[in-house]
């Protein structure tokens, strides 16, 4: 007599689990955030810029959400440190320039401090990052952005074989851990976006969902031609870079369009901090922080820039793009601290932050939903003592922790120092100075009690 085999229970169960796995991860939303280097938010037309053009980031506001008051710490280490860990930069500690330019031995430590890619990953989402890794020397820290949670790059291996490299024309890329042989006579912001829509297109065929945080290095000096400039035998400017960045992220959008993903993918770009650009006629040109910083904007002129705890050293854009549940032209005036982001993240990929991981960030996914959300009354920002210490900014006065400087900034574009004799610049030092107390580096999260500003 044949003997029949009965199908294993325990099988069929892990069957059933795998499928249920499947469709969730196939209808999990996917993630591209285009975190732009050295770009304050009065670059971009929608913002009310007037000295670049930036249609496809206008084109992004137009048909989805824009942030007017968004903030990071003025320089490139301590903003993206706060972004990867939802941590204030007196938690993380990262008050500077790490300096990888040099070859330094010192990484930021992501078992430590937890990222928000660590999270989604484990949560089965396919993660990629690209471009500037100013956070370990990849040459002696080979494994660091696969630590900080990210399965493939395409990044910028700053330090090589006793030297710095180049990033623009002929960059020196690392990918997956090897050095790219390929890239001759290739504008490196353009291999970047070839990389993200690779991995767009990698992770569609392979049925999950993705989050790629694609680190743009324009405009970031130095001021370079770009592969426009070149065909139209121009000379580089800032302007020229902005607007080949723009048309970079022009590139992105169609694609998630092409593909078919856009009613499922959060397109979210960001700068890191506030806008510099080099004045070419000092001698001294291609170093930051010579001149004061002029934009001109609908609203007035901006002064200030990268590496200055102001207005225009760390207000920066931030546009979401993408799904129809995003309010098409819709600006929120909510403040903005960039640790905000490692929350909403984890909340669109439906990954539940450990509670074991304290930040001091909050969800946007209201806001981003057209809804209201619970609103933070300060942001905070910092660089090293040197370079002015730490500030809160409630939305109409910046306070400095050091020395007690507030500053008026209730008619932006325009700062000035606050007069003491007025009433509210007296209340809002008070209640400043008491928030100070609460995010000492060991104090409690998350989040933060916030104090009540109103009263």
């Amino acid at each position: 007599m044949k003997i029949q085999s009965i199908p294993n229970p325990a099988g069929l169960c892990c069957a059933a689990i795998l499928c249920l796995v499947s469709a969730r991860l196939a209808a999990a939303p996917n993630i591209l955030l285009i975190f732009a280097d050295d770009i304050g938010y009065e670059a971009l037309n929608c913002y009310g810029g007037q000295d670049f053009e930036t249609p496809n980031l206008n084109r992004m506001a137009e048909q989805g959400l824009r942030f007017s008051r968004a903030y990071t710490s003025p320089v490139c280490t301590p903003s993206r440190v706060s972004l990867h860990t939802g941590l204030y930069v007196n938690r993380h500690g990262h008050d500077t320039v790490l300096s990888v330019h040099l070859g330094t031995d010192k990484a930021v430590d992501f078992q430590k401090m937890p990222t928000f890619a660590q999270q989604i990953r484990a949560n089965g989402y396919e993660t990629s990052l690209t471009g500037k890794w100013q956070l370990a020397t990849l040459q002696r820290h080979p494994d660091h952005i696969r630590d900080a949670g990210f399965d493939s790059w395409c990044a910028w291996q700053i330090w090589n074989n006793g030297s710095k490299t180049e990033r623009h024309w002929n960059p020196t890329f690392n990918q997956d851990g090897k050095i790219r042989e390929d890239l001759a006579d290739r504008f490196g912001p353009e291999v970047l976006a070839d990389y993200v829509i690779s991995q767009m297109r990698k992770a569609k065929a392979d049925g999950k969902p993705f989050l790629i945080v694609h680190n743009e290095l324009l405009p970031h000096w130095p001021i370079v031609e770009t592969p426009d400039d070149r065909k139209l035998k121009r000379k580089p400017s800032l302007a020229h870079v902005i607007h080949y960045m723009d048309k970079l992220v022009g590139r992105l959008l169609d694609e998630v369009e092409a593909l078919g993903i856009r009613d499922n993918t959060y397109v979210i770009f960001m700068g890191d901090n506030g806008t510099w650009e080099p004045d070419f006629q000092n001698p001294k040109a291609g170093q930051p922080g010579e001149r004061p910083h002029t934009r001109h904007t609908t609203a007035g002129n901006v002064n200030g820039g990268k590496n200055q705890l102001n207005d225009g050293g760390s207000r920066v854009p931030l546009l979401v793009w993408g799904p129809r549940s995003v309010p098409a032209g819709k600006v929120c005036d909510d403040l903005v601290d960039v640790v905000d982001l490692f929350p909403t993240f984890c909340e669109l990929a439906g990954t539940e932050i450990p509670s074991s991981i304290a930040i001091d960030g909050r969800s946007l996914v209201p806001q981003i939903e057209g809804k209201s959300g619970v609103t933070r009354p300060w942001t905070h920002h910092a660089l090293s003592r040197k370079l002015g210490g730490e500030t809160l900014f409630d939305g109409s006065f910046r306070l400095f922790r050091d020395n007690g400087k507030l500053i008026d900034a209730r008619a932006l574009p325009l700062e000035k120092a606050a007069d003491p004799s007025d009433p509210q610049a007296a209340a809002a030092k008070a209640t400043l100075q008491a928030v100070f107390n609460t995010i000492r580096p060991d104090g409690p999260r998350p989040p933060v009690p916030f104090v009540n500003t109103s009263n």
